[in-house]
């Protein structure tokens, strides 16, 4: 658990660092189905997971991993259909979701995040910018079939998107939600996130009608699982502001949140300080 969580905090130290780094190999990745026509290309912690929705039109993709990812990814999506991607949906702008942005839009595909998220891609310089934003609401539609996305509110960054299919019940999160002691909470202040906002987001997205949840990291999971995360949202904040109130240390604060939640470096260094002023 601990070599994943380290693992974890140094592939994301990559995604939050310039780009001017050697690309690593391609992540070991696998293919889960979840109906006949929904699948998700899943790796152990890092990168995201990614959601594919198959059509006789083509192809609906949540998130697309990184950059180096691309063809490792692509190769594994045709040994189940041989229909294009016509969109990729991005649940924020973290290149371990959105890295393969550039490539997909190369051979057509067009791509959907939120208008937050795209601003966030201005900021960074980051290749791969959206074709298409939203604020709160959109629907996909392609070959009868469709993915609707939800912008409720901040949570991991302030441009994070639910994917929801009704048809099957299924909820893709992107970092909203993340599943597994080894990819806690990760509440990256500098891209809007907020660990208040958090939990009133994901009481949002949990009134939506859907049984399998596919997480931003971990395996795919259920509502259940969901609920859990939620109310682990309202113990860090609690007990953090307890341990504020009763004198305790910054360093004793990182000590309790390795501990108890299991954050690792990349976590404290992304979220304590914002978390102890978001709290008070």
């Amino acid at each position: 658990m601990k070599t994943l969580c380290k693992f974890f905090s140094a592939v994301l130290i990559t995604v939050f660092a310039s780009s001017s780094y050697a690309q690593p190999e391609p992540s070991a990745i696998e293919l889960i189905k979840i109906e006949d026509d929904l699948y998700v290309i899943h790796n152990p912690a890092v990168p995201g997971n990614v959601t594919v929705l198959l059509t006789d039109e083509g192809v609906i993709m949540v998130d697309n991993k990184f950059a180096w990812d691309y063809d490792n990814m692509m190769d594994m999506l045709a040994t189940i259909t041989d229909q294009p991607v016509k969109y990729v949906i991005n649940t924020h702008y973290h290149g371990d979701h959105s890295g393969g942005n550039e490539r997909a839009q190369a051979d057509g595909t067009v791509v959907v995040a939120s208008e937050n998220a795209r601003l966030k891609m201005v900021d960074a310089n980051q290749g791969g910018q959206p074709d298409v934003t939203l604020d709160e609401h959109a629907f996909v539609h392609l070959g009868g079939k469709v993915a609707e996305i939800f912008r409720f509110g901040r949570s991991h960054t302030d441009g994070d998107v639910v994917v929801y299919f009704p048809e099957h019940r299924v909820l893709a999160t992107g970092d909203m939600f993340t599943y597994g002691d080894d990819v806690p909470q990760l509440i990256d202040y500098a891209g809007g996130g907020s660990a208040r906002a958090w939990t009133r987001t994901l009481d949002q997205a949990l009134m939506l009608d859907f049984g399998t949840v596919v997480p931003g990291h971990g395996p795919v999971t259920n509502k259940a699982e969901m609920e859990n995360f939620r109310d682990v949202t309202v113990q860090i904040r609690r007990m953090t502001r307890e341990m504020i109130a009763a004198g305790s240390s910054r360093d004793e604060i990182a000590e309790m949140l390795r501990n108890e939640f299991h954050w690792a470096e990349l976590h404290l260094d992304r979220g304590l300080d914002g978390l102890i002023v978001e709290v008070q």
